[in-house]
């Protein structure tokens, strides 16, 4: 319970070393306690792994653990981050697409080692790969390399530098279509929601994601400041769509930890369930 709002809050965006975070779940649980958060949403991108996890270290504890997933699609060439929650993480296609999209993770990593090797860092896949035991490789990954091997002194000038979006060592995701994200969440029972707008663009692409089904907006996050937040608030009215917020925490991969950085109160998890329930309902 927070002192200072008197509301019981979440964070429905929390990445755990089975994708790009820092932290593993037991670690993610402890934070979360910590700060005497009600339920946090584990969102590894393009990766179920670290669910089960999360809730087995949660066991026991007043911590709520909601499955999701955050899947890295496309819509022309604007990559959209769409956030699935109350999924069955078992279900066969979820399983079997996420598999394909880390497999395409992997070869992308090794395009940006190609390119780092044209301007002169050498870096082995192996190591790379090494960072990870099981769930999604990404840059972050990459970049903690990077720093291990002297190449630059932070996390963050390896982004600035190197394989930062538009850098010379960047590579693009091979990403799904947005439509078979959005469908690839439903199928499995969850609800779809857009990521941090604000950092994409692309506004007028909205309604096209509400015709293909999706149900809410990310619009508190760590990376939206008051007047962003605002506006995404009237858009999710404007279209019917579920408010949501997270922090989008990497445990320290953001130079700090953002978990409940963003206060979201448990009531939109409240709503969240409903919505995924009626989308069940839907299925049936």
């Amino acid at each position: 319970m927070n002192k200072n709002t008197g509301k019981e809050l979440v964070d429905l965006h929390v990445h755990t070393s089975y994708s790009d975070g820092v932290f593993p779940p037991e670690r993610v649980v402890q934070e979360a306690l910590r700060l005497g958060l009600k339920a946090v949403a584990i969102t590894d991108h393009d990766c179920v792994d670290g669910i089960e996890p999360s809730i087995d270290a949660a066991r026991d504890t007043s911590l709520e653990i909601i499955p999701g997933v955050e899947i890295s699609s496309v819509k022309k060439d604007t990559e959209i981050h769409i956030l699935g929650y109350f999924i069955d993480w078992r279900e066969t296609a979820l399983v079997k697409k996420l598999r394909e999209i880390r497999e395409n993770r992997v070869e992308r990593i090794i395009e940006m080692l190609d390119r780092l090797k044209e301007h002169g860092v050498e870096i082995s896949l192996d190591k790379v790969l090494a960072k990870i035991t099981t769930g999604s490789v990404g840059r972050m990954h990459l970049a903690r390399v990077m720093v291990e091997q002297n190449v630059v002194g932070t996390l963050a000038e390896t982004f600035e530098k190197y394989i930062g979006d538009d850098k010379p060592c960047y590579a693009p995701h091979k990403r799904v279509d947005y439509r078979d994200a959005i469908k690839l969440i439903r199928n499995a029972g969850g609800v779809p929601v857009l990521a941090h707008p604000g950092t994409m663009g692309k506004d007028e692409y909205i309604p096209d994601y509400v015709k293909a089904g999706l149900r809410g907006i990310e619009v508190f996050h760590t990376r939206h400041r008051p007047g962003v937040s605002d506006a995404y608030t009237a858009l999710s009215k404007k279209y019917g769509l579920l408010v949501t917020g997270g922090s989008d925490c990497h445990g320290t991969g953001k130079n700090e930890i953002l978990m409940g950085k963003v206060e979201v109160g448990y009531d939109i998890v409240e709503k969240l369930r409903e919505e995924a329930e009626k989308i069940r309902e839907t299925r049936k």
